[in-house]
């Protein structure tokens, strides 16, 4: 938060318009020209983009929608809201969903994928893409609605929640794949406080102009008009045409969002990345400390979530850890706890062991702060607080 943000800010309260307006609209063409998907709907948070786009597909009871097991709550929340099955897959070594366990998990009912770039790490989305476009798994798709038919075959919708910005062979995050999720959530990279945009980005013969309009009054009532196309003179009618939701964002969440885009590869990028490499060399000199992988030839990460894992321990260690850590006052966390370990979905029947690498990278795993404001020398004493609490756990060097 600076003066700009507050400027921005306070631009928007006195111009008149406070909820979805142009400001949102604008904030809309920027995600476009950002990442070069065919058009964005920006939305009340990313939650709420990825089931506005689950309803929209038609998904619904007798369903069934790939999830990886190592996810936030909202990626499988969204799919029971719904009324579907979760299916939740084991993940690959890199935290990322895995490829082959999405092929073993799909049935005829399977209608949706949603992979999940943790920690701003994309997922791989060629062969992901690639996958659904088999014709042995054409073949099992069923199609129920006008979309699915449309699509024919199943739909991959990412979750993007912490990968603005990050790229895959040289493409950037929201157009490589048929739709992608944003969030900017206030722990985000880029944040609006609350908000999340839907990235559209369908082969032919889906118009996009026209689905952006079928999504804005989806997200709006299933309102025909928004609150700025009723300004029109002689405009004030529009029409009610199914039970629609309120996911809308507002022009005090984009203005903020405005403010951010404009410097986010050249500022929050580069700190971020800067926080990450002066973590990886000091812990790659370190035998215990399994760095992340965040940039090679294909990929780039956003740099969202530093997530160190320490080899050779179990769970309780690693929560030991932890605690001697946060004695040096310094916060770390976990991202995430898998899924299934959840009580929720643990009582619904899902069980960790059927998911043994997400659940092995979980144990060993430890967030490192990363923002903004973090300074060389704080970094330098998370580093030194991470350091002495493993050997003090582990008792070696």
């Amino acid at each position: 938060m600076d003066q700009k943000i507050v400027d921005e800010v306070v631009d928007t309260l006195w111009s008149g318009w406070i909820t979805t307006g142009p400001k949102t609209k604008k904030f809309e063409k920027m995600l476009t020209a950002y990442a070069g998907q065919s058009v964005t709907l920006c939305v009340s948070s990313g939650s709420a983009g990825l089931e506005l786009m689950l309803h929209w597909f038609g998904i619904g009871p007798g369903d069934e929608v790939i999830v990886p097991a190592y996810t936030y709550a909202a990626t499988a929340n969204v799919v029971v809201h719904c009324g579907a099955k979760v299916v939740f897959v084991d993940s690959d070594e890199d935290f990322n969903i895995s490829v082959e366990a999405i092929q073993k998990a799909i049935t005829p009912r399977t209608k949706v994928i949603i992979p999940v770039d943790i920690a701003g790490w994309p997922c791989d989305y060629d062969a992901i893409n690639a996958l659904v476009r088999k014709p042995e798994f054409q073949r099992l798709f069923t199609p129920a609605t006008k979309a699915q038919m449309t699509l024919n075959r199943i739909l991959i919708l990412s979750d993007a929640a912490h990968s603005i910005g990050g790229k895959y062979k040289n493409r950037m995050t929201g157009a490589l794949t048929d739709i992608t999720v944003y969030s900017f959530h206030a722990v985000k990279n880029l944040t609006t406080a609350e908000g999340g945009a839907v990235c559209m980005n369908l082969p032919p013969p889906f118009d996009h102009d026209l689905l952006y309009r079928e999504l804005n009054a989806k997200s709006l009532h299933g309102q025909t008009k928004d609150a700025l196309a009723k300004t029109q003179i002689g405009g004030w009618r529009y029409d009610i045409i199914e039970p629609g939701y309120k996911y809308n964002m507002t022009d005090i969440q984009a203005s903020m969002g405005i403010v951010e885009l404009v410097r986010y590869n050249k500022d929050m990028l580069v700190r971020r990345k800067h926080i990450f490499d002066r973590y990886t060399t000091a812990f790659s000199g370190y035998s215990w400390a399994q760095v992340p992988l965040y940039e090679t030839l294909e990929r780039k990460s956003s740099f969202h979530v530093y997530l160190l894992r320490i080899k050779r321990i179990n769970e309780a260690q690693r929560d030991r850890i932890i605690q001697e850590i946060f004695k040096k006052e310094v916060a770390v966390n976990v991202h995430f706890v898998p899924l299934p370990m959840m009580t929720y979905y643990r009582e619904a029947g899902y069980r960790i062991q059927d998911y043994p690498v997400a659940y092995d990278n979980y144990s060993h795993e430890i967030s490192l702060p990363v923002y903004y404001d973090l300074t060389d020398e704080m970094v330098d004493t998370v580093i030194k607080a991470v350091v002495e609490a493993v050997e003090t756990v582990r008792g070696d060097k």
